[in-house]
């Protein structure tokens, strides 16, 4: 394999874990995806307990809320794929992002099935 051949599309799961409320972690993570996306791998970002928040109108306690407002609108120019946990009391996630609810066992098997996975 030549170096040119493996920079052919992957399939990426970005998954966000820390809650963007109490880290900045989770708003990096999200630019992250937004670039491996413009680099044309098919990324899929996961998010895992409160990281849900990225995606609700609630993001006044989001740290980093002035950088993640600039990326939402290419987030969802892109139609980014998101896979959420469902949760109890979850405030709404905006209707604009590309969303499915998946069990956990699902989401394993998601994550198993992509090329990379990166983890924040």
């Amino acid at each position: 394999m030549t170096p040119y051949e493996s920079s052919v599309a992957k399939t990426i799961a970005v998954v966000i874990q820390e809650d963007p409320r109490k880290t900045h972690r989770p708003v990096e993570a999200l630019r992250i995806a937004l670039g491996l996306v413009a680099g044309s791998h098919q990324t899929t970002v996961i998010l895992l307990g409160e990281a849900f928040r990225l995606l609700t109108d609630e993001t006044d306690d989001i740290i980093d809320v002035d950088i993640l407002e600039k990326y939402l609108p290419s987030i969802t120019q892109l139609k980014i794929p998101f896979i959420l946990q469902p949760v109890l009391d979850q405030p709404t996630v905006r209707s604009e992002f590309q969303v499915q609810y998946g069990t956990d066992e699902h989401i394993a098997d998601f994550v198993r099935s992509t090329d990379c996975a990166l983890v924040f």
